[in-house]
């Protein structure tokens, strides 16, 4: 049995601990459950409240919940967009009351590539012809501001939960895994089990496979 750091959360614990006394957090990488949810069956789409809702019969309340995602540059004035990221945050009965940060997706230079058939270093173009002529530099977008916040939050709030709970895939998390579990917090997987890194899986006391209740929290 771990170690538990002692909690020094000073907010009331309310109906916050679950039935052994613990606080659990609970960190959802969004892209991740968004791109994966398509491996249940094809078309299908899971309701973010039912899910909390059957996670937390299976491990009790939520001390907190946090909902990470990257957007393309714009998006966020999207009416859908909008109003999914307004109804997530707010409180049952009619949301599931998730904190809900979003990031812009960060470009990186693509303008090379390394081909391991020839071994050397390749220039990348655009092929469009209305490029033709133009020096015009090729970017990736990516969205390492989520790993990075999820990282953030696991450690930040070190001291108030003594579970993590983490929906995401992503083994460039894993160095914050290790320290979260060697300061004697327990880790748990709330995933599909399409596209988890096996080192998360390795580190995991509980993996909750959201494909065996997939039928239940689907809209």
């Amino acid at each position: 049995m771990r170690n538990r750091s002692a909690n020094r959360f000073d907010e009331p614990d309310g109906d916050y601990r679950d039935n052994d006394g613990r606080k659990r957090l609970w960190l959802i990488d969004g892209a991740y459950l968004f791109s994966t949810q398509s491996s249940v069956t094809q078309g299908y789409n899971f309701d973010y409240l039912l899910l909390k809702n059957r996670l937390e019969t299976l491990v009790g309340p939520f001390w907190r919940a946090y909902y990470l995602n990257a957007l393309q540059p714009d998006s966020d004035r999207n009416d859908g967009m909008q109003r999914f990221h307004s109804w997530l945050q707010s409180a049952p009965p009619s949301g599931p009351k998730i904190i809900t940060k979003l990031y812009n997706l960060r470009d990186s230079d693509a303008s090379h590539a390394y081909c391991h058939g020839c071994t050397t270093t390749v220039q990348l173009e655009c092929l469009d012809p209305s490029c033709a002529g133009g020096v015009y530099p090729l970017t990736r977008r990516s969205q390492k501001g989520v790993d990075v916040g999820l990282a953030t939050l696991a450690l930040t709030h070190l001291d108030s939960y003594d579970t993590l709970m983490l929906s995401s895939g992503d083994g460039d998390l894993l160095d914050a895994i290790r320290f979260v579990s060697d300061s004697g917090k327990e880790i748990e997987l709330a995933v599909f089990r399409a596209g988890v890194a096996t080192e998360l899986q390795s580190w995991a006391d509980r993996i909750f496979w959201i494909d065996d209740f997939a039928h239940e929290i689907a809209r």
